[in-house]
């Protein structure tokens, strides 16, 4: 199957790029108010959530070989969130016998709607609460990365999910997506440059304003700035691979401690920024860190594949469970395992092997999102 690299070189041949905010809405002073002058913020994921979203949305145009596997893998995911609270599918109608095969039918909804690819923390809405109980969806207007892969179909599942679950319908005026957000629940984040000031999503818009509009749609106090790198992923380097946070002040890092990856003084760098960093009480962060395996299984996806996605940090937080990967690494997947099990010592690890995902540059966290319990 074609490499993200491969992608990025096919930007030009790529037919049916979305042409929704295709490359930002050109403002150069964000507009960002919130709506009805409610307080709109982003909880942590760790919170209560109602339910799960994912997307069977993996096609033979992009995946080629590995379609079908990637459709297992998504069921694998879906069925196991499943066993902790509900889960609401995304499924095309002439799949939607497939979705309910490979997820399961216990605890989980199945919407039938047009899709072009499985990557719903970046095409779904990103949900906001009030403390008077209110939910609003912000929609970050995503183009496939930066017109990088076609997205018409996955461009409007942001307004389908807010629709579905009754929310406020916020659409900011920033291009982005939900894998490049990383939020406390209390006014802090974590978010790339290399992601958020970007030509290729945002056209003259300054750091300034872009942060003044990330705070304003996601009631934050604070955002924390990485480097990242741009162009090396499809992503230009989504936070969710890079820090999470824990709880508000505790962060988990990823450290590649490969000399030979790009990721490894990228990482280094971001590890000093998070050391030296406090949030936005004041709190000097604590930082603990995670190394990819230096030997995954040797398999059909990651094999020769230099953008195979190892990473321990792209796990999915639920009610009761931490659903998280595994390489085949038994050292290092069982060293992550541990680090989970004591960071968030009220859920259960759950490791799963997400190869085929990962074959595709992503994680877990890639192709999951939450609806807070409001």
């Amino acid at each position: 199957m074609p490499t993200r690299r491969e992608f990025i070189k096919q930007v030009s041949a790529t037919a049916g790029l979305g042409l929704v905010a295709s490359m930002g809405f050109g403002l150069s002073v964000p507009q960002s108010l919130a709506a009805g002058g409610k307080q709109w913020f982003m909880p942590d994921e760790g919170d209560k959530q109602q339910c799960a979203f994912v997307s069977f949305g993996a096609q033979e145009a992009i995946w080629e070989d590995f379609t079908a596997d990637v459709q297992e893998a998504i069921g694998l995911i879906a069925s196991t969130i499943a066993r902790y609270q509900p889960v609401t599918v995304l499924c095309r109608a002439s799949e939607r016998d497939l979705a309910q095969e490979l997820c399961g039918s216990k605890n989980t909804t199945f919407v039938t709607t047009e899709l072009d690819d499985i990557w719903m923390r970046d095409i779904g809405a990103n949900f906001v609460i009030t403390e008077q109980g209110d939910l609003g969806a912000v929609d970050f207007n995503f183009n496939g990365w930066g017109n990088k892969q076609q997205h018409k179909y996955d461009a409007r599942v942001a307004r389908l999910l807010a629709d579905d679950a009754e929310a406020t319908y916020l659409r900011s005026e920033l291009v982005g997506e939900g894998g490049g957000i990383e939020v406390d629940g209390h006014g802090t984040a974590i978010m790339t440059e290399s992601c958020w000031i970007n030509a290729n999503r945002n056209p003259d818009w300054s750091k300034a304003e872009v942060e003044e509009e990330l705070k304003a749609r996601l009631g934050l106090r604070k955002i924390i700035w990485l480097p990242g790198i741009k162009g090396k992923d499809i992503t230009d380097a989504h936070v969710d691979f890079y820090a999470r946070f824990v709880e508000p002040g505790v962060i988990i890092a990823n450290l590649d401690t490969d000399p030979d990856s790009y990721d490894h003084k990228v990482t280094k760098a971001h590890l000093k920024i998070l050391s030296n960093a406090t949030d936005a009480d004041g709190r000097k962060l604590k930082v603990h860190t995670v190394s990819p395996p230096l030997k995954p299984r040797n398999s059909k996806f990651s094999k020769n594949n230099p953008d195979f996605a190892a990473g321990y940090i792209n796990y999915f937080v639920i009610n009761g469970a931490v659903i998280a990967p595994q390489f085949g690494d038994k050292a290092a997947d069982t060293k992550a395992f541990e680090l989970l099990t004591e960071l968030y010592p009220d859920r259960e690890v759950v490791q799963l092997n997400i190869d085929a995902i990962a074959a595709g540059g992503g994680g877990i966290h890639c192709v999951t999102h939450q609806l807070p319990l409001v």
